[in-house]
């Protein structure tokens, strides 16, 4: 897991970018489709409400120019880099969108609630057969309630993984800032069990999709979505 960190490409550099013809810039940019497409299908469960797949992936190849712009050539670290900043333009995008409704944001946050009272009367986690009894919500709302607190913690945690995707490169943190941040975040990854960090990996290294996961792992989307919010807070509590 130790590639699990922000990539930084210095300030000094970006002082000088080459700059490219429009024939490089489009030929760079048919280059990295397969990266655009690969985010737009992480991202896609969250935004299928309020966005669809062909303005995503607008935005993607918007924000991949723009990283083209900023970085120059591409070298071996440009993935790197260009991943952070294209998922980046997304989520910006679904937050100014308010792709939560705030009927279902209250929903959820109701939802959370019951479900940690009833956790805590059961001394354990409920399944969802206990939690539908006690709460009388069907399979379906079920389902909606753990996509969208499953996408609410992986925003959160998209924030702590990659914060130069919701900020200019020019005012990223210090050196010891980051190295700060750098040796938490490996500390937070250590104390995560070895399925954790297997689900952590194919979401931000393999770049899989919740379902995709849930395949590899043999598990439910819905197991898949419990987990991401358990990896989010375990994370957060070293932040």
């Amino acid at each position: 897991m130790s590639e699990m960190h922000t990539t930084t490409h210095g300030i000094a550099e970006f002082q000088d970018v080459a700059l490219m013809s429009a024939q490089e810039e489009e030929a760079h940019l048919k280059s990295y489709l397969p990266l655009v497409k690969r985010t737009v299908n992480q991202l896609a469960f969250q935004a299928s409400s309020v966005m669809d797949r062909q303005d995503m992936e607008q935005i993607a190849l918007m924000g991949l120019l723009d990283c083209l712009r900023r970085y120059g050539p591409p070298d071996e670290q440009f993935a790197a880099y260009a991943i952070h900043r294209v998922r980046g333009a997304i989520l910006d995008e679904l937050r100014q969108l308010d792709w939560r409704p705030r009927r279902l944001r209250q929903k959820t946050h109701k939802l959370n609630d019951a479900i940690r009272e009833l956790t805590k009367k059961l001394g354990k986690e409920p399944n969802f057969d206990e939690i539908s009894q006690a709460l009388g919500i069907s399979a379906e709302e079920y389902q909606e309630y753990l996509l969208l607190d499953s996408a609410r913690a992986m925003e959160s945690l998209d924030e702590l993984l990659m914060p130069e995707s919701q900020t200019d490169v020019l005012q990223s943190r210090s050196i010891e800032d980051e190295e700060i941040a750098r040796r938490m975040l490996a500390t937070a990854i250590k104390s995560l069990d070895e399925r954790e960090k297997v689900i952590l990996s194919l979401y931000y290294q393999e770049e899989m999709s919740l379902k995709e996961i849930a395949l590899v792992m043999d598990l439910t989307e819905a197991r898949i979505c419990q987990m991401n919010k358990k990896i989010s807070e375990k994370i957060k509590c070293f932040f």
